[in-house]
Parts: C-alpha cells; sequence; structure tokens
C-alpha cells in the first residue's frame, strides 16, 4: 500500500468483508461500512479471499483487507 503524502501520517487497519454475492462486493462492503466511520480511507489492500461452503455450494464470500487512512 503506497500513499503519496506531504506531511503526516497514515493508519492502517484491518477489516473483512462479507457477501453473498461474490469478491468483488465484499471488497466493497467492508470499505463502505467502513468509510461510516472512518473518514478519508485513500487505500485499500487486499490481504486475502475465503469463503463459507454448506452442502457443495459457496454461501458466503470474505476478503480480508487491509484499509489505510489519514492520521488527523
Amino acid at each position: 500500500m503506497s500513499d503519496i503524502i506531504e506531511s503526516g501520517a497514515i493508519k492502517v487497519i484491518e477489516v473483512i468483508g462479507i457477501s453473498q454475492k461474490g469478491f468483488e462486493d465484499a471488497v466493497e462492503q467492508a470499505v463502505t461500512k467502513a468509510s461510516e466511520s472512518i473518514k478519508g480511507i485513500s487505500g485499500v489492500e487486499v490481504q486475502s479471499f475465503n469463503a463459507k461452503v454448506e452442502d457443495g455450494k459457496v454461501v458466503q464470500y470474505r476478503a480480508a483487507l487491509k484499509l489505510a487512512f489519514t492520521v488527523r
């Protein structure tokens, strides 16, 4: 994750997005939900994907992310 800032600091946190639609939606869910309480998200790094399977079918998609935002 390489954000360019003039000066200051960037904080990085880990979150997991969850979706029944797919991995891309799980990433979107993580960013959307995190942005409700964290302002200024400037970058995301997807760490991993995994899924929950029941009766031979994927029922839940998960994306583990690192989110970066400027410390104010």
